[in-house]
């Protein structure tokens, strides 16, 4: 199964994270298919950025977030994107409209 879950990397006592999505067999820091985005718990507000293009499209071919990444996900908005891609919006129109908001 893939999993998309938080890799640490950082420095001793120095955590930050990145966002990759892993076969759920492989160990916490080892091989992994695709980073899709990091996140830095140690700044005001904790950074968090990832690209919701890619996590839409391997949340669409079945990939399982674990619990860290999916209240991430669930707070950049991507799990309300999914739903509407699944009820048969356009892809392209979320998109663009992500991208007039951003603006």
């Amino acid at each position: 199964m893939v999993r998309i879950r938080l890799r640490r990397v950082g420095a001793k006592k120095q955590p930050s994270y990145r966002v990759v999505v892993a076969d759920s067999h492989s160990p916490r820091n080892g091989r992994f298919i695709e980073n899709i985005g990091f996140y830095n718990p140690r700044t005001e507000p904790p950074t968090v950025e990832i690209n919701e293009e890619r996590a839409l499209y391997w949340l669409a071919q079945g990939a399982q977030p674990s619990d860290a990444v999916a209240s991430l996900l669930e707070k950049k908005g991507i799990f309300t994107k999914l739903a509407q891609m699944k009820a048969g919006e356009a892809q392209g129109a979320m998109l663009a409209e992500s991208n007039a908001m951003a603006e």
